[in-house]
């Protein structure tokens, strides 16, 4: 039975991904600025504390709107001394679009680390359209993909390649993409979604230039303007449709599809519950 620290653990991925350790017996601890196990990435004086007899560290960054690849390399120092013997970090596949950005440079410092790695590149949630970023606003989904395609993954499959990794330590030292079964455009995804929902869903694109001023408008930092404009350039230019085989190289077994997880989630997601406006 191993001991594993998820830094920023109660986020989508980190979630899950305690709930799919403690089921298979392995202790996770989730470290943050507001849980039990306190863990502040500019707060030095809690990083050995929550490390401290860790067989594995699952490393979620504080964002991608600034560089904080030297908090990261001063953490790995602080890791190996107190014995972690992996760090499994959860980046994304979309750092091959942007060169020199904030995730980029985390992975370069996690690369030049002392403690053993894996690094997840995962293509967009699944969850985007539930938690995140591509929640429909009165049914409507607007974001500057055009016609461009992506290959969703489901943050469960992610969160199960991170715990296997973690358990048996293993794909030391490799870049693992991680996608779901197929690309889908926005407007397919919006199809999907409403059937799963009963809530008639539409997307509708936007003008990347317009997307930027709406994003600094809302006071939006530059640097993560920047990088989701990189993200969904990739999207609209369809850099980013291609599929990746990481889900099946670690599980043994297809990434979920899109409408299976729809199926799954959708219903609950709090824009297509009983009550809600619908179109």
């Amino acid at each position: 039975m191993a001991k594993f620290v998820l830094l920023g653990g109660s986020g989508k991925t980190g979630r899950r991904l305690t709930m799919t350790l403690e089921e298979q017996g392995h202790p996770a601890v989730v470290a943050s600025r507001n849980s039990p196990a306190r863990f502040d990435w500019h707060d030095t004086s809690t990083w050995q504390p929550v490390v401290t007899g860790a067989d594995g560290v699952f490393i979620v960054g504080p964002g991608s709107a600034r560089d904080w690849s030297g908090q990261l390399t001063a953490f790995l120092e602080v890791a190996d001394a107190a014995g972690v013997q992996h760090a499994v970090l959860l980046s994304s596949r979309a750092v091959e679009h942007f060169p020199g950005g904030a995730v980029d440079l985390a992975e370069q410092a996690l690369a030049a680390g002392p403690v053993p790695w894996t690094m997840l590149r995962p293509t967009h949630f699944d969850q985007n359209f539930t938690e995140a970023m591509f929640v429909p606003i009165d049914g409507l989904i607007t974001e500057p993909v055009g016609t461009g395609a992506e290959p969703f993954v489901d943050v469960s499959d992610v969160a199960e390649v991170a715990a296997k990794v973690l358990i048996e330590r293993a794909f030391i030292g490799e870049r693992l993409s991680l996608s779901g079964p197929a690309a889908l455009t926005f407007e397919e995804a919006a199809g999907i979604l409403s059937t799963a929902s009963g809530v008639t869903v539409r997307f509708k694109p936007e003008d990347p230039a317009a997307h930027v001023a709406r994003m600094l408008a809302a006071g939006t930092p530059q640097e993560y303007v920047r990088w989701r404009l990189a993200m969904l350039k990739a999207i609209r230019t369809g850099a980013d449709a291609y599929v990746s085989d990481g889900v099946h190289q670690v599980l043994g077994r297809e990434a979920t599809g899109f409408a299976d997880w729809a199926a799954r989630e959708v219903p609950d997601a709090s824009w297509s519950v009983p009550g809600a406006q619908r179109l």
